[in-house]
């Protein structure tokens, strides 16, 4: 067993070490192919670590990269002790991991507790096992409705689309009982209401600790718990938007937490972060009580049109709920339209419903790439101002766009399968990487003849990365110069003053002696109230000679 020392002067620091970082997602699959075949892998990740080092970034959160048959890209995990054969070994992930922390870079791993896979032991031990056996109670099997069990056990509908329920053949060849699944049918859901799940989480928190993890993402935290009984939705709608209340938000969902917080809190203390969607502020706050987790993703800020008053609302609220006053902000990830795209769609940001946001299933129009590009800029410049922890999701400081016209054949997203093709899936946010303006698979992969798993467009080349660092107008330099003045002019402890604009599409505040101004009007600059201190500029999101230009955002120093 290869464990990894946490005394090592280079990898200590405080247990806060989150609350001001800056942290840069890793879609493992797209990031770096290290071993030439298309897939993006450990060793590509420890190539591309200098590169988030460079950029400012404290951390890395890498998305799931255990043992699993990838229906859902690593979202259902058949051995949570081990790395899947795809991306490399376990002694390559501790090698990232030291390599990682040489450089001064944590590493969050993603941790899906709620499903595993159909290839999981457990739940192949479930389906060779009788109804009401112990096997099958680490997961919830049910009888049918209907004749002869032929209807599911209750009318909740799948986050993916269809039924939640898929049914099994027993042992003996006949159709059998069903089990749930939150998400995908190779993704059964476990029974966290059995002693044995919960304390086999525990094992395998402890396991990838002594590896040298500081802590999990926990995938749809707020889904693990199911009510008594399995209630239908009485619902109108199909209850998937988080609204069925038998099925999201238990109460006794934060038991888990607790337990988990326990075992993180056991020095040197390690950091847990919630993706957490419930209705409500109210709710959120409540998974960050000081022994549940330490903060939960706001995508308050992601669902926001590109609008003064409803970003001001959304900080507003994000501050609010967060306990600690520093939640973990984004504006993209491996699930939603990438920002560039999604501030250039008009469609998208005059639509009151807030899916069309977030779900990077919905083409809806004609994009201005320019102007979602200098605005996603502007958002990025917004967000790394505020306290608390924002997360970048990879290519996001290249100004990646959303890639839309990729071919049917291509598409592997669940959500494009059990739609039927309706919906697109989120594969356009999760194209590998473009590393090079030229060359194979723009020097994502070390393969001369290898193409990556999903096909990059010819325009992904003035993306690229080494070309946008010859070039410092480009939004890598951008991003770059705004984390290195993130970390001089916004202490984690200085709190948020907002202050008077004299207009309705400029938004302003203050912590300590920096001032973050963002102008929202598509045209008109806008110049520093004379009643206003004098303010002398540190960085900005696009050029100008005076005050701040139109959709872009401005730090100064008072």
């Amino acid at each position: 067993m290869t464990l990894i020392d946490h005394t090592d002067a280079e990898t200590s620091a405080t247990a806060e070490w989150w609350r001001d970082a800056v942290v840069y997602q890793v879609y493992l699959r797209s990031f770096k192919d290290g071993n030439g075949d298309g897939i993006g892998d450990l060793l590509g990740l420890r190539e591309g670590l200098p590169s988030i080092a460079d950029l400012g970034c404290d951390a890395i959160w890498l998305n799931p990269c255990y043992a699993s048959p990838q229906r859902d890209h690593g979202y259902d995990i058949a051995d949570y002790r081990n790395v899947d054969p795809a991306y490399g070994t376990l002694q390559e992930f501790v090698e990232m991991v030291r390599e990682a922390h040489r450089l001064g870079l944590r590493v969050i791993m993603d941790m899906v507790a709620n499903h595993c896979s159909t290839e999981h032991a457990w739940f192949q031990e479930a389906i060779r096992s009788a109804p009401g056996s112990a096997a099958r109670d680490r997961f919830l099997f049910r009888d049918g409705r209907g004749d002869h069990g032929s209807q599911p056990p209750n009318n909740w509908q799948s986050v993916f689309g269809g039924p939640a329920w898929t049914r099994v053949t027993e042992a003996d060849g006949s159709a059998g009982q069903w089990y749930l699944h939150s998400f995908d049918s190779g993704q059964p859901d476990f029974n966290w209401r059995n002693p044995e799940v919960a304390d086999e989480f525990d094992r395998i928190f402890r396991f990838w600790f002594d590896r040298g993890v500081d802590g999990f993402r926990i995938d749809v935290a707020h889904g693990h718990i199911k009510a008594d009984g399995l209630p239908d939705w009485p619902g109108a709608d199909d209850g998937t938007g988080g609204h069925n209340e038998a099925m999201w938000d238990r109460p006794e969902v934060h038991d888990i937490f607790r337990r988990w917080r326990a075992i993180a809190d056991v020095e040197p203390a390690r950091y847990l972060v919630g993706e957490v969607w419930v209705p409500t502020a109210d709710r959120l706050a409540s998974y960050l009580r000081p022994d549940e987790m330490h903060q939960a993703f706001t995508f308050d800020l992601l669902i926001q049109p590109w609008s003064a008053p409803h970003m001001r609302d959304a900080i507003d609220t994000g501050l609010r709920l967060s306990p600690t006053g520093l939640p973990a902000w984004t504006l993209s990830n491996h699930d939603v339209h990438r920002a560039a795209t999604r501030y250039g769609q008009a469609q998208v940001l005059a639509s009151p419903d807030s899916a069309d946001k977030i779900a990077a299933a919905r083409r809806t129009g004609e994009v201005d790439l320019i102007r979602g590009e200098r605005r996603a800029r502007a958002a990025a410049g917004l967000m790394l101002a505020l306290p608390g922890t924002p997360y970048l999701y990879q290519g996001e400081e290249l100004g990646l766009p959303e890639v839309f016209d990729l071919p049917a054949e291509a598409r592997q997203d669940p959500i494009w399968i059990r739609s039927g093709g309706k919906e697109l899936g989120r594969d356009g946010c999760r194209v590998p990487l473009p590393w090079r303006s030229s060359g194979p698979a723009f020097g994502f992969s070390s393969a001369e003849h290898i193409s990556a798993w999903l096909p990059q467009p010819e325009w992904f080349a003035r993306y690229a990365r080494s070309e946008q660092e010859e070039n410092r107008a480009s939004t890598l330099h951008t991003y770059t110069a705004l984390i290195a003045a993130r970390r001089e002019l916004f202490p984690a402890e200085s709190p948020l003053e907002w202050w008077d604009t004299e207009r309705h599409d400029v938004i302003a505040f203050s912590r300590g002696d920096a001032v973050c101004v963002t102008n929202f009007h598509p045209s008109q600059p806008f110049t520093i109230p004379d009643a206003w201190p004098v303010l002398t500029p540190v960085v900005g999101t696009s050029p100008t000679t005076v005050g701040v230009a139109p959709d872009s955002t401005t730090w100064f120093r008072s």
